[in-house]
């Protein structure tokens, strides 16, 4: 399967624009199926049936993240807090960033 280039990073805040969380925020946890899907922050909750792994561990049911599809989910500007499109801008040291397509400002992937 090929590589879908991407304009999400780890770690950005995204806004679901579709399906049945639309609306809410989120951050940005992995990307699976070669970037075609996304692991959003308390999004898409699903609940798992746990098999006991011992005796003295009982079985439980763990509520966890699953994907959604990349298309559904839209970056949100850190400077005028609005879903925006992305563009790219080379600055005078030779390093491309994004840019806000609507404020035109630098958006910078937080670190962990």
């Amino acid at each position: 399967m090929r590589q879908v280039s991407s304009k999400l990073k780890v770690n950005d805040k995204v806004e679901v624009i579709a399906g049945k969380d639309k609306g809410r925020v989120g951050k940005v946890l992995r990307f699976e199926d070669a970037g075609h899907r996304v692991v959003v922050e308390h999004i898409n909750m699903i609940k798992r049936h746990q098999k006991s792994r011992s005796a003295n561990q009982p079985g439980q049911i763990v509520e966890r993240e699953a994907s959604i599809d990349i298309s559904n989910v839209m970056l949100v500007c850190p400077e005028c807090a609005a879903t925006v499109r992305t563009g790219h801008k080379t600055l005078d040291n030779g390093s491309k960033v994004r840019i806000c397509k609507k404020c035109q400002a630098t958006i910078e992937t937080p670190k962990k």
